[in-house]
C-alpha cells in the first residue's frame, strides 16, 4: 500500500472514529453517508443555535445615526415586487445599484451631520445684568487672542462715509470711500490686497464670485476692478448707479441708480439680460435674496419690489413704509426680509404670506440693516449700533448688543459669514465688533470655504462656471425646476377641455359673445347702404352724387399727371405756369 492509501485510510479512519463518538448509531461507512451534515458536525450545529439564539441590539451611535437619516430621505422608497418590473437583469442590476447608491448618500449625510460638532454660543446674562450693557472692552479681556484680534477701529476721516462688502466665505474685506477711495484686504491677517485713490463719487462696492474681482459704483457708470487694482471693463448700462448686487449662482451683476432703472449685466459674457423700469423714480436700495436670488428694491413711496431678470413686471409689490425706504436685508432663508424707512421704523416680514411680523422703533431712520446667518438683526442709525437676538420669530423686548460712535454717523453694516463678527462703516472710518453667536459654526466647503487655497479657488471657480444657472430660473418658489406633472396625456387633455368649456359658459354670460338670432350687420361691400345704392336708378342725379363724381375724376387726373413724364420744356423757372395750364 502506497503512502497516499495509508493517508486516505487514516482520513477514513477519523471520520468513522468521529462519527462513532457522540453517541452515534452509525457502525459502518454506509450508516455514516446516511447521516446529516448536522448529525456529522455536532459542534457546528450548537454554535449555529447560539447565533441565531443570540440578538444583536444597536448602540447608541447607530441610533442616533438612524434617527438622523430620516429627514435625508427624498420621499418614500420606491416599492418592488421581486424581480417583476424588471424586464432584463440588467435592469434589475441598475435599480439595485441605484437604490443601494440612495441609501448610501443618506446614511453619509447623517454621519457627517454627526460631525459637526461646533455649536454657536450666546451670551446669557445673570440676574439683573443685561447683555447690552458688557462693552467690546470687556469682551476682549474674557475671549482668546484671536477673537480679540477682530476687534479694531481704522481711522480714516478724510474720505468717508465708507460702505463694506465681505465675500462668501468672509475671509477678505472690500471698503469704499463715498470720497473715492478703495480697499481690499484679507481682514484676519490684516494683509492688504490693493488701495487706490478714484478722485471720483464712490456710492457702493460689492465682491463679484470670488476674492478676485469687485464692483464700484462710481459717480456715472460701474466700473468692475481685479485683486490688484487694474481696472478691468466699465459698464456703461448702468448709469449713476447707487447700489449693487450680485447673484453668485447666476454670474449676474445687479444694479439701480438715479435713473431708477433695474439692470442685469452677465459678467461672463458681458451682455445685458434684463432691464427694467419700475417708475418710482431714483432707488438706493437694493438687496439680492439668498434662497431664490431675487432682487428686492426699496423705493421713495415706501413699496419694496421684487424682480426676476427675465420678467417685466414684479413678481411682487409690498406697501411697507408710509415714507421713504431707507434699508432693507433678508435673511439665509429667504423667509424673513427686515426694512426700514424715514418714519423711524424697522419692521420685519414674511416673505411667503407678505405680512408684517414685528415692528420696532429707533430714535433716528436706520440707514443700513443686516441679518447674520444665525438670525440675528442689526441696525445701524445715526452714531448707534443695535442688535437683536431672536428679532425675526418674536418680538424682542430687549437688545442683544449696543455700540454708539459719538461724533459720527453710520453709513453701512455687515455680518462676517462663518464669524462671530460685526463690521460697519462710518464718517470716520471702518470698525468691527465680536457678537457672540453671529455666525454659522459648521461650514461647507462646496459652498464657502474660509480656509481654501489657491488651487481650491481656482477649481471652485471652474465648477461654479460650469454648473451656472440661466437667468430664468430666477423665481419666487425655486423648487419649480425639475417638477413632474403626474397627470396622464388623456387626463390633461380632458382638463383643458373643461376648463375652456368653463371660460367660453363665463363669457358667454358676461354678453362678450354676440347672439347668434341677432342680425349681422355687415360694413363690407354687401352692407345695406350699399346695397340699397346699388338698387337705386342710374339716371337719377343729385348734388351728392355730382360732388363725387367730380372728385374722382380730379384724383383721378392727378394721378396720371404724376404718372406722366414732364418734357424738358415744361421743367425750370416757367413749370408752375404748365402746372396751372394741366389742372384746367
Amino acid at each position: 500500500m502506497t503512502g497516499l492509501g495509508k493517508l486516505a485510510d487514516r482520513e477514513t479512519d477519523a471520520a468513522l472514529g468521529g462519527a462513532f463518538a457522540k453517541g452515534s448509531t452509525a457502525h459502518t461507512i454506509d450508516d455514516v453517508a446516511a447521516l446529516s451534515d448536522d448529525e456529522k458536525h455536532p459542534r457546528a450545529l450548537s454554535d449555529s443555535k447560539t447565533k441565531k439564539d443570540k440578538v444583536i441590539k444597536p448602540d447608541a451611535v447607530t441610533l442616533d445615526i438612524q434617527k438622523r437619516s430620516e429627514k435625508y430621505q427624498r420621499g418614500p422608497a420606491p416599492k418592488q415586487k421581486g424581480k417583476e418590473k424588471a424586464r432584463s437583469k440588467t435592469a434589475q442590476a441598475k435599480l439595485t445599484h441605484a437604490r443601494n447608491q440612495r441609501d448610501a448618500a443618506v446614511l453619509e449625510a447623517a454621519r457627517s451631520e454627526a460631525l459637526l460638532t461646533e455649536e454657536s454660543g450666546f451670551m446669557e446674562a445673570e440676574h439683573m445684568e443685561r447683555t447690552y450693557k458688557v462693552t467690546q472692552k470687556d469682551l476682549a479681556s474674557h475671549v482668546d487672542i484671536s477673537s480679540a484680534a477682530k476687534i479694531f477701529d481704522l481711522s480714516l476721516p478724510d474720505f468717508g462715509p465708507y460702505s463694506l462688502s465681505y465675500t462668501r466665505n468672509g475671509r477678505h474685506m472690500l471698503i469704499g470711500g463715498r470720497k473715492g477711495h478703495i480697499a481690499c484686504m484679507n481682514w484676519r491677517s490684516g494683509k492688504l490686497g490693493c488701495e487706490l485713490h478714484l478722485r471720483e463719487t464712490v456710492r457702493d462696492v460689492c465682491w463679484l464670485h470670488n476674492d478676485q474681482l469687485f464692483a464700484v459704483a462710481q459717480k456715472k457708470h460701474a466700473f468692475i476692478y481685479d485683486h490688484t487694482g487694474a481696472e478691468v471693463h466699465c459698464l456703461q448700462k448702468h448709469i449713476e448707479p447707487t447700489a449693487l448686487g450680485f447673484l453668485p449662482y447666476h454670474f449676474l451683476l445687479a444694479s439701480t441708480g438715479m435713473t431708477g432703472r433695474l439692470v442685469y449685466q452677465d459678467i461672463t459674457e458681458g451682455k445685458v439680460v434684463g432691464e427694467h423700469k419700475p417708475g418710482y423714480g431714483p432707488s438706493h436700495v437694493l438687496e439680492v435674496s439668498p434662497y431664490n436670488a431675487v432682487v428686492h428694491m426699496g423705493h421713495a413711496n415706501g413699496i419694496v419690489t421684487l424682480w426676476s431678470p427675465q420678467q417685466s413686471l414684479p413678481l411682487a409689490k409690498m406697501l411697507c413704509h408710509k415714507g421713504p425706504v431707507q434699508a432693507m436685508a433678508i435673511d439665509s432663508t429667504g423667509k424673513h426680509v427686515a426694512t426700514s424707512g424715514l418714519d423711524g421704523r424697522v419692521k420685519v416680514w414674511d416673505i411667503r404670506m407678505f405680512r408684517a411680523l414685528h415692528e420696532y422703533t429707533t430714535l433716528r431712520p436706520a440707514q443700513s440693516l443686516d441679518i447674520s446667518q444665525r438670525g440675528l438683526l442689526a441696525a445701524g442709525w445715526g452714531p448707534n449700533v443695535t442688535v437683536w437676538k431672536d428679532a425675526l420669530t418674536t418680538q424682542a423686548t430687549d437688545p442683544y448688543m449696543r455700540r454708539q460712535l459719538p461724533g459720527s454717523t453710520i453709513s453701512d453694516l455687515k455680518f462676517v459669514p462663518y464669524d462671530d463678527v460685526l463690521g460697519y462703516g462710518h464718517s470716520q472710518g471702518i470698525s468691527s465688533i465680536v457678537v457672540p453667536g453671529a455666525g454659522e459654526p459648521n461650514f461647507d466647503a462646496f459652498v464657502a470655504n474660509p480656509f481654501e487655497t489657491r488651487k481650491q479657488r481656482q477649481e471652485s471657480e471652474v465648477k461654479s462656471l460650469l454648473d451656472k444657472l440661466a437667468p430664468d430660473t430666477v423665481q419666487l418658489d425655486p423648487m419649480f425646476i425639475g417638477r413632474i406633472d403626474p397627470r396622464s396625456h388623456s387626463q390633461r387633455q380632458h382638463n383643458r377641455l373643461v376648463d375652456a368649456r368653463d371660460e367660453y359658459s363665463k363669457n358667454k354670460a358676461d354678453g362678450k359673445y354676440v347672439d347668434n338670432n341677432v342680425k349681422n350687420k355687415m360694413k363690407g361691400r354687401n352692407s345695406t347702404a350699399k346695397r340699397f345704392n346699388r338698387k337705386r336708378q342710374s339716371n337719377v342725379v343729385d348734388l351728392k352724387k355730382v360732388l363725387e363724381m367730380e372728385k374722382l375724376e380730379r384724383e383721378m387726373r392727378e394721378t396720371e399727371t404724376k404718372r406722366r413724364k414732364v418734357p424738358e420744356q415744361e421743367q425750370g423757372a416757367l413749370s408752375k405756369f404748365y402746372a396751372e395750364k394741366r389742372n384746367e
